[in-house]
């Protein structure tokens, strides 16, 4: 039996570390050949790195989503050098700064919404323009659970961006399944990635401060998020056009 993504171009955004490094070595395991894209040359370079040693195919291309004249080029780029793009996970995003709304400086919200929701768009934007035009593909976005399904204190510039996102995803799904494109989204709680631990944090002082707040008793490992995007950007979730999966322990159960 083949893989599941054997002879097809994923394109994987924030690829330099956590969930985006995770998927694109996930997705070379499944036959795919990836590009991982983001803003530090450096961190993708050791991405691209882990998935040759893994037996997998993967090279890498710099752009902050937040440019959309580097986000059109990357498609392009990508089309480019592999021929086709078949699979997009976007991934790429930022926390950004914890505030109650009063203090929270407008910069900072700007910022933060141009990444997480803009950043999302441009990405869709030009990914489902070649999409369409080439027999279709599939898109996973990444949002949180934080936003359309749970909200916290001192987040609201990533709680907006978040629930933003899980509409544009929606709204995307429905304006172009007809195209062959087929759009979702996962959301998940947090995981085990650099995203969620405070600066200087251990894993164990990680686990003490988050654990509590998922009725599962712990954080998420990458793998069961990563597993979650890949099923939808498979054809075993033909039928799935729109959904946004949340992947948080119970937590906005």
């Amino acid at each position: 039996m083949n893989p599941r993504f054997h002879q097809r171009v994923v394109l994987v955004t924030g690829a330099g570390s956590g969930i985006g490094r995770a998927s694109a070595l996930a997705f070379a395991r499944e036959g795919a050949t990836v590009v991982a894209a983001g803003r530090d040359k450096d961190r993708l370079a050791e991405t691209v790195e882990l998935v040759r040693r893994a037996g997998g195919t993967a090279d890498h291309a710099v752009a902050d989503v937040t440019r959309e004249e580097q986000v059109k080029e990357l498609v392009a780029t990508v089309v480019e050098r592999h021929g086709a793009l078949h699979v997009a996970h976007n991934n790429a995003g930022t926390l950004g700064p914890a505030a109650p709304v009063a203090d929270l400086d407008p910069d900072e919200w700007r910022r933060t919404l141009e990444t997480n929701l803009t950043g999302t768009f441009l990405a869709l934007k030009y990914e489902i323009a070649h999409m369409r035009e080439h027999g279709g593909g599939a898109v996973v976005n990444t949002g949180s659970n934080i936003g359309a399904h749970l909200r916290l204190p001192h987040l609201a510039a990533y709680a907006a961006s978040k629930a933003g996102l899980s509409t544009l995803t929606r709204v995307a799904a429905r304006d172009h399944i007809a195209d062959g494109v087929r759009i979702n989204a996962v959301s998940p709680g947090a995981v085990d990635a650099p995203m969620s631990r405070r600066p200087g944090e251990s894993d164990e002082e990680r686990a003490a401060r988050l654990g509590p707040a998922f009725p599962v008793g712990r954080i998420a490992q990458l793998n069961e998020v990563v597993s979650a995007v890949l099923w939808l950007a498979s054809d075993d979730a033909g039928f799935t056009v729109g959904s946004d999966l949340v992947i948080d322990g119970g937590a906005s159960a």
